[in-house]
């Protein structure tokens, strides 16, 4: 038998054991269900939801390609492909995630000390702890490197005063991965990577209600905190290259392959079919609106290419190099897909898509309409279109600033 072959035997052998898996542990209840159970905190207390969180726990695989040694699935890439596929075939979904899974955890891989490592891996892995980011300002948003937010050295400890906005999930957040400035003389070098208690005292959260209706955002407020001088992750005045390497992660998350299909909630339908439900279709069994149906096919296309290439960067990428500038040209092309669509769903429902409440409207237009008003946030969090442009033209095509 050949390399390949064997290559071949062995998946097809861990896909028999996936496929077991996930017949006896995931609940048909929460086929389809992702996105909607981690919204403010929904889903987390139901009985099937956390069987499944600790089925997939015990595994490792909600981190799948994580280090056995701190509690990740040890997979290979191939391995995790499989994962994947067999659990998009059933409607099953990671429910461990979050900031620490997508963010901090594979930066604490890289910065992080064994002591950090042993400290706060086990709760990332098993979705037993949740993080939030502590990077923008009032006064520092896209210029982040201007934050005032200090931490004074105290001997065995920093003691930070300052402000921090826009704190996704501060007000359910146990742990914040937080940028400080530690030197006043410097700008980007005066900056640290500091790991905050959120249940210190002098720590107060502040949700902020959006147009859609929900509070994902804090304003979050530090006065007097002690943090000890263990929770410094990198080296001291070294954090911007800590942040940096962050916001990457972040930015090859919101551009994952599965985000312009989860937008859609708790509608598992396929943007043409609910199109066909709305507006009819024609004697061929085609959307009725040429039109219309033009454009949602370009849709479907922009999405599917956006998925097929994001496979592609997980396949040809990485070799153990992390995200790269790319993921900047990802990150705007999924909030693109995910807008366009978020627009056609309000088009094609009609008046029905324009609803807030009552038993006038399904779940799903109550959900489309939220989603359509939420969906105007991703041009802006984690790092705005704008500066994801500046980010492709200098570090992907070279280009550099003329004075």
């Amino acid at each position: 038998m050949s390399a390949a072959e064997k290559l071949d035997h062995e998946l097809e052998a861990f896909r028999a054991e996936v496929k077991d898996f996930l017949a006896r542990n995931f609940p048909p209840s929460l086929k389809g269900r992702g996105i909607i159970m981690f919204a403010e905190g929904r889903g987390s207390a139901e009985p099937d939801f956390l069987a499944w969180k600790k089925a997939m726990a015990e595994r490792g695989w909600g981190t799948p390609t994580w280090p056995k040694q701190y509690g990740g699935g040890g997979l290979s890439k191939a391995q995790a492909r499989v994962l994947l596929q067999e659990m998009n075939k059933v409607g099953a979904f990671s429910p461990i995630g979050g900031m620490g899974v997508a963010m901090f955890g594979p930066t604490l891989l890289e910065y992080g000390n064994e002591a950090q490592k042993k400290q706060h891996m086990p709760g990332i892995v098993n979705g037993t702890v949740r993080w939030c980011q502590g990077y923008s300002e009032p006064g520092a948003g896209s210029d982040l490197a201007s934050l005032r937010t200090q931490a004074v050295d105290k001997g065995d400890h920093f003691l930070v005063n300052g402000q921090k906005i826009w704190t996704s999930g501060a007000q359910w957040a146990d742990w914040c991965f937080c940028l400080v400035r530690t030197d006043n003389s410097k700008k980007h070098e005066g900056i640290s990577f500091l790991l905050i208690d959120m249940k210190s005292p002098g720590v107060e959260t502040r949700p902020i209600r959006l147009i859609s209706g929900s509070s994902p955002f804090c304003e979050t407020f530090f006065t007097d905190v002690k943090v000890p001088k263990e929770n410094l992750m990198g080296p001291l005045n070294g954090g911007w290259t800590v942040g940096k390497r962050l916001l990457q992660f972040e930015r090859d998350g919101q551009g994952g392959s599965n985000r312009a299909a989860n937008a859609r909630g708790d509608d598992t339908r396929t943007l043409d079919e609910i199109a066909k439900a709305y507006i009819g279709t024609d004697a061929h069994g085609r959307l009725a609106d040429k039109e219309l149906r033009m454009r949602v096919a370009q849709n479907m296309m922009d999405a599917k290419a956006m998925g097929l290439t994001v496979q592609r960067m997980q396949d040809d990428a990485r070799s153990n190099q992390g995200p790269s500038a790319v993921t900047s040209i990802m990150k705007n092309a999924n909030v693109k897909v995910n807008q366009d669509r978020a627009e056609l769903l309000l088009e094609i429902m009609g008046a029905q898509g324009l609803g807030w409440e009552g038993d006038s409207y399904q779940q799903t237009e109550l959900d489309a309409t939220r989603t359509w008003l939420a969906g105007k946030a991703q041009s802006i969090y984690g790092g705005s279109n704008e500066i994801q442009s500046n980010i492709i033209a200098k570090r992907i095509l070279g280009l550099l600033d003329h004075q």
